[in-house]
């Protein structure tokens, strides 16, 4: 197939798929969600997603309809109806359908699993990004990967219109992260990154960065760093599941980074490693 959707079991091309209009999603955006891509029909960093999507789900009190194992079983099972061995996995899990009402819905509501699967495009780590930075006015629970996205979609839309590529949130002068993305810096040969508190999500590239470069016997800092320090980095990078490990060359119009092009390009190089040997046929 092309394309696949899948709705609590119903499954056929996405352009086919339809839900009801009473899914709390249509209404409130009730519900958290995972996107991992797969190749060669393996979805790269599983356990990783499915860890911070049933943690996600238990901060919102979902149940989600199945076990992890019976996810892990669906989501496999699906990759391998594509035409595409590469391919991008999205899934996610919304709290019922029910009547409108902005309390819980009665206990006997069965929560809602969707996936779709789509061929993924290549990561070209070579092209570094332009961002823009933009005051981060979003609600204080970023830790949960929550469908209610209106402020990353209205921030990336600004960065798309300023000709950039991802846009830079932060509270005050601290940093926080990405539209939907992780932001990072090299300074000093260290590896410099947001704790993972409320105001970040835990991104699983970051964590997979993170032990990288603890295998590599690089400094690592999980403290808040600033604009001025994002500004004066050696390197910045953005790290997501489809950006993987990207460098950055720009941000509000200034050049910044190209100050340690050698331990950027090691930490790219570590990273798609990673991706190819464990995604291989």
């Amino acid at each position: 197939m092309k394309t696949l959707g899948y709705y609590n079991g119903r499954i056929g091309e996405l352009d086919e798929m339809m839900i009801p209009m009473n899914d709390r999603v249509c209404y409130f955006g009730d519900g958290v969600y995972e996107a991992a891509v797969a190749r060669n029909y393996k979805i790269f960093a599983l356990e990783d997603h499915l860890d911070r999507f049933y943690n996600s789900a238990s901060l919102l009190s979902i149940e989600i309809p199945c076990t992890r194992e019976e996810l892990a079983s669906i989501l496999d099972e699906m990759v391998h109806k594509m035409d595409y061995d590469e391919q991008f996995v999205y899934w996610q899990v919304t709290r019922g359908t029910a009547p409108r009402t902005h309390e819980f819905p009665a206990g006997d509501v069965k929560a809602n699993l969707w996936i779709t699967i789509k061929p993924s495009k290549p990561v070209h780590l070579e092209t570094p990004l332009k961002l823009i930075t933009i005051p981060d006015t979003r609600f204080f629970h970023c830790n949960i990967k929550t469908l209610n996205l209106l402020p990353n979609v209205m921030a990336a839309e600004q960065a798309k219109r300023a000709g950039c590529q991802e846009c830079v949130f932060h509270r005050g002068d601290r940093v926080t992260e990405c539209a939907h993305s992780n932001v990072s810096i090299l300074k000093d040969g260290t590896f410099r990154t947001a704790p993972t508190d409320e105001l970040i999500l835990p991104g699983i590239t970051r964590k997979h960065l993170i032990q990288i470069c603890k295998d590599h016997n690089i400094p690592v800092s999980e403290e808040p760093f600033t604009i001025q320090e994002l500004m004066e980095a050696d390197e910045i990078l953005v790290s997501s599941t489809t950006k993987f490990c990207s460098s950055v060359s720009e941000v509000d119009g200034i050049a910044v980074g190209g100050k340690a092009p050698e331990l950027m390009k090691l930490l790219q190089d570590c990273y798609v490693q990673k991706y190819l040997s464990e995604t291989k046929a």
